[in-house]
């Protein structure tokens, strides 16, 4: 089967939503004063769910530079998180692991690290397709900021992740081209996304 590779000029774009994304994290969490310096908790164990396929593809974009030592620890590890994350789930327990690109307390691959990463801390606001507004509250560190704020909950700076999402729509759509609704839907971990290798193209797989 074909491996699905981000075209140049989508990696460089995908990258620039991020960019994005930095900036607007940066302005929120300075206003709040909020800072993951000393903090005794690591986001790297919550379990993060991703949907898209072109983020899929930069990620592994990142994995190919890896060595290959490095690279053979992460995939055990992986195989570690899905194992045992599946073996929980089965539990009705929602899994609280260790990402496998961790190492030593942070993200191994940090400049491709996906986008619920990104956007996980500081409170967030979306506006979904239906009109409907939800607000996010951030990490607990975040949440104790905002409790002693005397503009509460409803008055704290919030990250706006609509037109971050949509960004991200309109480039899986241009990376999946016409056969998009082809492809079947993903929801995976960073461990699912490795133990599994890159994305496929489905005509490939069916030739």
């Amino acid at each position: 089967m074909k491996e699905l590779f981000l075209p140049p000029e989508l990696s460089c774009e995908i990258r620039e939503i991020y960019a994005s994304m930095v900036t607007a994290y940066d302005e929120v969490a300075d206003a709040l004063a909020m800072s993951c310096q000393g903090c005794p908790d690591n986001c790297c164990d919550s379990y993060f769910l991703h949907y898209t396929y072109s983020e899929w593809a930069y990620l592994w974009e990142g994995i190919r530079g890896l060595d290959d030592a490095r690279l053979d620890r992460i995939i055990q590890r992986a195989h570690e998180y899905v194992d045992q994350s599946r073996r929980l789930i089965v539990r009705g327990e929602r899994p609280q692991l260790m990402c496998p690109l961790n190492e030593d307390g942070r993200c191994g691959l940090y400049s491709h690290r996906l986008m619920i990463c990104r956007t996980h801390g500081v409170p967030a606001t979306l506006t979904r397709p239906d009109g409907r507004h939800q607000r996010f509250p951030g990490c607990f560190r975040c949440q104790e900021l905002v409790k002693v704020s005397p503009d509460g909950e409803s008055g704290a700076p919030a990250m706006d992740r609509t037109i971050v999402y949509k960004r991200l729509a309109q480039l899986e759509a241009r990376f999946l081209g016409d056969r998009r609704g082809v492809f079947p839907r993903i929801k995976q971990t960073i461990a699912e996304m490795i133990v599994n290798g890159p994305p496929r193209d489905i005509k490939s797989a069916r030739d």
